[in-house]
């Protein structure tokens, strides 16, 4: 997940530059005056509308709006000095027993989004997740990029994820939080048919970057407020570094609560169930 964030950053950034570039080049050198700066706007404008896609992604707000208790970004205020902390890419057994320890110390709920083909290699670590309380979500077999696939290949990807912790766990989750939080309205319409909740998040602590505790900490409460939902990772791919995570956790648990917030489960968070009732 890093390493893609990071890869399109670089090419935004790079896009956006050569667009600068590309658009005062086409101003003749000898312009000057506010009909210069007019067509450098222009051109850059014209630039950028013809690199958009044919269908631009619908935002997260507006996806809230449209599907209202299937896509939840948050919970209301009104429900108190309430958060839910939630970790990714699970299990890991490099990280995800060192979040396990610290929340355990703490006596702290969480919520963990289970990627499928990890639960089945550490079967052990999904009991474990369970056996000491904490809520368990769908975060995919093989954690793609759900708006590049097809309905039926969304499908299978939730499904074969909801077999293998139903196969450790005994239940399949209600909750799907999608890789990187992107989702497509069509493949919503499919959830809220299925009667899954996707839960997404309003606080990102942005520790998939490797930053340093302090950073973490001060992202994972910056724009807090009652009824975030706060995205951190237990979990992370072949040589990411998540120690600020673990470093940050007891520091952000403390803060939290001497804020006055209490710290539960995203179906606590949402009143929402946390398993999908048993098939016949």
């Amino acid at each position: 997940m890093m390493q893609q964030r990071e890869k399109w950053s670089r090419r935004l950034a790079a896009l956006t530059v050569g667009l600068m570039l590309a658009g005062m080049a086409l101003v003749p050198a000898e312009a000057n005056g506010a009909g210069a700066e007019e067509r450098t706007h222009a051109a850059t404008a014209t630039a950028l509308q013809a690199l958009k896609p044919a269908s631009a992604p619908v935002s997260w707000s507006d996806l809230q709006r449209r599907y209202r208790g299937v896509f939840v970004l948050r919970a209301s205020s009104s429900g108190g000095r309430r958060v839910a902390l939630t970790f990714d890419d699970v299990p890991d057994p490099r990280y995800t027993p060192l979040v396990l320890n610290v929340l355990k110390r703490k006596r702290v709920p969480a919520t963990f989004f289970v990627v499928g083909s990890r639960a089945a290699k550490h079967p052990d670590l999904v009991r474990r997740i369970v056996n000491e309380g904490h809520a368990v979500g769908n975060h995919t077999y093989s954690h793609p990029e759900l708006p590049k696939l097809s309905l039926g290949q969304v499908r299978r990807e939730i499904e074969r994820t909801g077999a293998a912790i139903r196969a450790t766990a005994g239940f399949e989750p209600a909750m799907i939080r999608p890789p990187y939080g992107d989702i497509r309205p069509a493949q919503l319409e499919w959830a809220r048919s299925r009667g899954y909740t996707v839960v997404n998040w309003d606080v990102d602590s942005q520790d998939w970057r490797q930053i340093p505790s302090g950073v973490v900490l001060r992202n994972a409460v910056k724009g807090l407020r009652p009824g975030s939902i706060i995205l951190m990772h237990a979990g992370g791919g072949a040589g990411q570094n998540l120690f600020g995570t673990v470093k940050a956790l007891p520091h952000l648990i403390d803060q939290l609560r001497a804020k006055g917030y209490e710290l539960v489960t995203v179906p606590e968070l949402l009143h929402i169930p946390e398993r999908r009732p048993n098939r016949a």
